[in-house]
């Protein structure tokens, strides 16, 4: 179980909290008291979920806009931070972007992770780091059951190859320099996270589903649909956030600490195809939807299920929003922030609710 008392206090520091899912988990740490060091990029230009809730009456946090690549601001950073927790969201972390930025994608999902376990080396006390990659690290062989974490990683598109190979990279680095030999250092206890679909309040990203479709909705256009029939496992940003820190909880205080891989996804009932997604979206903000005849698109996946049992064994986690409250408390996000509700506060009453949900 996730125990708040254990992050009062906790020095932190997360990289991307700019970002769509950085700022859930940095809206959340705040709100338990952790002091928390972000290193990220700056923030897109509005609509941005960071630009909305900040500044927020939570507390106060060290805000640093610097890149992944430029190792010696990595380094002063750690060394200023000294963190207990390091919580590793920044990436590039668009299938479709990849194409169009391989380059770009590779060298910071693959060299930002590995500059940053470098400048970690030089902490002298213990410290948790949770890597965070995809559900799309695995080869996808379009299968009807879910992908476990001991299956064969691969990747079509340059996003889910540099994300699997993010994953080689961490176990390669904790295998050759994580223990007590004297190239090695026992300080660090490294896992990684692959986490489903999230949705959520607040995502503005180009090129998925949820944030398309909101905007489609509040312009009263048609929402498009590029592939209906493709089935993911949907769930809300909390859900794998929560796993995030119940992962490096459990690194910090389990006598065998689980430096291994985790996946974090919903219950199976929550896989389900984007057409069904947009419909029940649709449900709670009424709309049309329309297929997107753009000719020859990407290649993206078609089936991708995850298997979650080690989370559940081994960590105690399991996910707690079914997929229509899933589906009901996002759009409910957008919709009301679309009215004119303030985001800082519609985003504390979803954490709010999904700690009731979480306590329960």
């Amino acid at each position: 179980m996730l125990n708040p008392s254990f992050w009062r206090d906790r020095r932190v520091f997360i990289t991307g909290h700019t970002g769509f899912k950085g700022s859930w988990l940095l809206l959340w740490l705040l709100q338990l008291g952790a002091r928390v060091h972000g290193y990220s990029l700056p923030a897109e230009p509005k609509p941005n979920l960071f630009r909305s809730l900040w500044p927020a009456p939570l507390g106060e946090f060290f805000h640093l806009e610097a890149d992944l690549a430029d190792r010696s601001a990595l380094q002063r950073a750690i060394e200023s931070a000294q963190p207990e927790v390091v919580l590793h969201l920044a990436a590039q972390p668009l299938v479709r972007q990849s194409y169009y930025d391989p380059l770009g994608t590779w060298r910071t999902n693959v060299m930002g992770l590995l500059n940053l376990l470098e400048a970690l080396n030089s902490l002298q006390h213990p410290c948790a780091v949770v890597m965070v990659t995809t559900d799309k690290v695995y080869e996808n062989r379009e299968w009807e059951h879910g992908y476990r974490e001991t299956d064969r990683l691969g990747g079509h598109d340059p996003y889910s190859a540099s994300k699997a190979a993010a994953e080689l990279a961490v176990q390669s680095w904790r295998a050759s320099f994580c223990g007590h030999s004297p190239h090695q250092t026992s300080h660090l206890r490294i896992a990684t996270a692959r986490a489903g679909n999230v949705i959520g309040g607040g995502d503005w990203a180009a090129d998925r589903i949820v944030p398309d479709a909101m905007r489609a909705l509040a312009a009263k256009h048609p929402v498009l649909v590029r592939n209906p029939n493709a089935t993911r496992p949907w769930q809300h940003v909390l859900e794998p956030i929560g796993g995030y820190l119940l992962l490096a909880q459990q690194l910090l205080t389990a006598t065998s600490p689980p430096c291994e891989a985790f996946n974090f996804g919903p219950p199976l009932s929550s896989n389900r195809p984007v057409q069904e997604l947009v419909e029940a979206m649709l449900r709670q903000w009424p709309g049309a939807w329309a297929i997107d005849h753009q000719t020859q698109p990407p290649h993206e996946a078609g089936l991708l299920h995850l298997q979650i049992d080690k989370a559940h064994h081994e960590l105690g986690w399991n996910p707690r929003w079914d997929f229509s409250t899933t589906v009901e408390r996002t759009v409910g996000w957008y919709r009301e922030v679309a009215e004119g509700a303030d985001p800082v506060q519609r985003s504390l009453d979803d954490l709010v609710a999904y700690q009731a949900a979480l306590y329960a």
